[in-house]
């Protein structure tokens, strides 16, 4: 079974993983939206060798195949890129994978396909993008956790290192964050305050 560092980190670019990688962070994942795929082979590419320098796991979103073809081992999708995508392929390549739910359909479906991961969200209102789904709130996190068992379950949406505290005890093994880094004024500095709340430091 897969072990996930409590602490999560998503970003958009590789020029934030030389900055923060060096903090601590040991979970990442690079989610990159609406770029061609030379530029995402590109950052990808980067990434890897970025995370293996310093440790840390990389998860690259949505571009499994990309992902694929540069030798990464652990993608995340989303429903719709989930529909579309060849999960059998990318078992085949030995890669893990974690699968977005919203809602008890999804998480079936996540489910069925024996997922290294599930991703509930988002857990609190969160600023990053329009959702069709209201906060599930932490006690949805221990429904969720209930029903997966021994698959890891992260926490994501409207995450800070108070609310990441709060989701972990209630059964998530991983809590992401986005915003709260990203757009923090000392991304450095906030990424300490994540490691210290989700390690106990």
């Amino acid at each position: 079974m897969t072990n996930l560092d409590p602490f999560y980190l998503i970003v958009d670019s590789c020029a934030w993983l030389e900055r923060l990688l060096p903090v601590g962070v040991k979970l990442v994942q690079l989610r990159i939206k609406e770029q061609p795929d030379d530029v995402v082979r590109a950052e990808v590419r980067a990434a890897r060798t970025l995370c293996a320098a310093h440790g840390a796991q990389l998860v690259v979103n949505d571009y499994w195949r990309i992902a694929l073809d540069e030798g990464c081992d652990f993608i995340h999708l989303g429903q719709e890129d989930l529909a579309e995508a060849d999960v059998a392929a990318i078992r085949a390549a030995g890669c893990r994978l974690g699968v977005s739910t919203h809602d008890h359909d999804e998480l079936d479906l996540a489910l069925s396909i024996a997922p290294d991961y599930i991703a509930l969200g988002p857990v609190f209102p969160t600023i990053l993008k329009q959702m069709h789904w209201a906060p599930q709130g932490v006690p949805r996190v221990g429904e969720w956790k209930a029903r997966v068992g021994d698959v890891p379950l992260v926490a994501i949406g409207g995450m800070t290192p108070e609310r990441a505290r709060d989701v972990l005890d209630a059964g998530a093994d991983s809590a992401a964050v986005v915003t709260d880094i990203l757009r923090h004024p000392d991304p450095e500095g906030r990424t300490r305050q994540w490691l210290a709340a989700t390690r106990r430091i």
